[in-house]
Parts: C-alpha cells; structure tokens; sequence
C-alpha cells in the first residue's frame, strides 16, 4: 500500500530562507473562504489588524482586540494547507512589556494554530522581539509607516523624506532585524530609503508602498480586489474591479424579488409523487 504524501506547511524559516532566491508573495486575509482561494498563490498570509477598518468600519487599526485577531486567525487557519500564516499583535497587546507580549503571542500560536505572529515597532521593540524569538515564538517586524501609531505622527503618510526621519528608519530596522525577526514589513517609506535598507539586512523585507527592490510584497486582499473606491492609496493596483459587480448583483437580486421573478419553481422543493 502506497503512502500519500504529507502536504507541508511553509514555515517562517521557509520564509527567510528566500531572501535572494525569489520575490515573496503575501496578501492580508481574514476569512475561511478568501484563505482558500489565496493559499496556493501565496508564501505567507497576514491575518492582520488592518481587519478593524476592512471588516469592521473601524477609522484605525487601533481599536482591534485580541480576541477579534484570534477568530479571524482561526478562520484563516481553516483554510489553509501550504502558506504560512502570520497573525497580528493588536495595538496594547505586546507594547506594555515583553511579557505581556509573550502571553499574548503564545495565546495567538496555541489558540490558531499559526506560525508567527508580527508586531509593529523599531528600536524601542527589538528587545520584545528577541525575547519572543529565543522562546520560540517567529515574529515578523514592522517598520516605517506604523498604522497603530497613526495618532502620534499625523495620519497615514509616507516616511523617510527627511534625514531624521530615513536615520530612525534605519535604526529600527537594524534592530529588529539583529533581534532575530525572520522577516520585516517596510511600509509607506520612500522608494530609495526602501531599497537601501533590502540591500543591507539579513532578514528578507516584505514591502507596500516602499520599493520593488524589496525581497518580497505585500497588500490588503480586499484593495487589489477593487472593493473599495472611495480611495486608492498610491501603491496599491486594482487587479479586480469587484465593488460594480457586486452592487450590481444586489440590485439585481432586489429588483427579482420585489418583480417576484426570483425565485422560480425550479429554485423550490416539491412534494414528490407518491409511487
């Protein structure tokens, strides 16, 4: 009797691993059935904060909580078979202390099922960052333009214009990745700047709205897919133009059910003729 193969999930070794190989692939998800339809696409999914503004309406990220991160977490979880998945760390989940960071991450791992979990923060998180990594806990970084932090430094804006601003960039880049990250988002900074900080670390980069010379891309599902027009951020490409069409089958629905042309005889049980 022959022995099927074990599908493997990659892991954020895996991960790491790329850097020089190829490009690698990522894209937000939140849900059961948009995890299934990107697993065979992608390296690595983030189920990320970015679930308040997209799912919930919220106007930031901030408002996200721990539990809401774990659902959606486990319905990514259910899923997938082959990408890595990688859960946020909530605003006020991990910035206290890196205990508190600890018991929130572990909760993520044991509660999901997932591979890593990503925080946001330079510098000032490379300590946490280390602590999670040496107590077997894979985190993916965050630099640049910080969402959760879009209260202190004035809304969503691109990073790195200044030589103050490119220097902090620098630095909290290097520390998370010498505090053992096995990769790190750089967001919203400038393309050069971007370009400058792949080049020098060790752990892959993993870009949106920084450069193309990153070791890997990442956006928000729900953005490539058309579905939201009231704004389109410079870095982010329409590969769907979804909204039109699902407005279009609402109204469409709407207008047969008030005509009550829908449903028809065909879409109804019958009782069935007795033999």
């Amino acid at each position: 009797m022959s022995v099927q193969a074990v599908k493997r999930r990659l892991s954020p070794g895996n991960i790491e691993a790329l850097k020089g190989d190829r490009p690698i692939v990522s894209l937000t998800a939140y849900t059961t059935p948009i995890a299934r339809l990107l697993d065979p696409h992608v390296d690595f999914m983030l189920v990320g904060d970015s679930l308040g503004m997209v799912l919930y309406g919220l106007d930031s990220t901030v408002g996200v909580t721990l539990d809401m991160m774990i659902a959606h977490g486990q319905a990514v979880m259910r899923g997938s078979e082959k990408a890595c998945v990688v859960v946020d760390l909530p605003f006020g989940s991990y910035q206290e202390s890196k205990e508190q960071a600890f018991n929130s991450a572990a909760r993520i791992l044991k509660e999901t099922g997932c591979s890593a979990v990503k925080l946001e923060g330079g510098a000032e998180m490379a300590e946490t960052v280390d602590f999670l990594s040496q107590r077997g806990i894979p985190v993916l970084g965050h630099v640049g333009l910080m969402p959760q932090l879009v209260n202190t430094i004035g809304g969503y804006r691109s990073l790195g214009r200044s030589e103050k601003e490119a220097n902090k960039i620098r630095r909290d880049a290097k520390a998370i990745d010498d505090a053992g990250a096995f990769a790190i988002v750089v967001e919203g900074t400038i393309e050069p700047l971007a370009r400058e900080i792949s080049q020098t670390l060790r752990a892959p980069t993993i870009g949106i709205g920084a450069s193309p010379a990153c070791d890997g891309q990442i956006l928000v599902s729900d953005d490539i897919l058309g579905l939201f027009s009231d704004f389109q951020p410079r870095f982010v490409k329409h590969f769907a133009n979804l909204a039109p069409q699902i407005s279009a089958a609402f109204e469409a629905y709407a207008s047969e059910v008030k005509a009550r042309t829908f449903p028809g005889i065909e879409h109804t049980f019958q009782v069935k003729p007795k033999p």
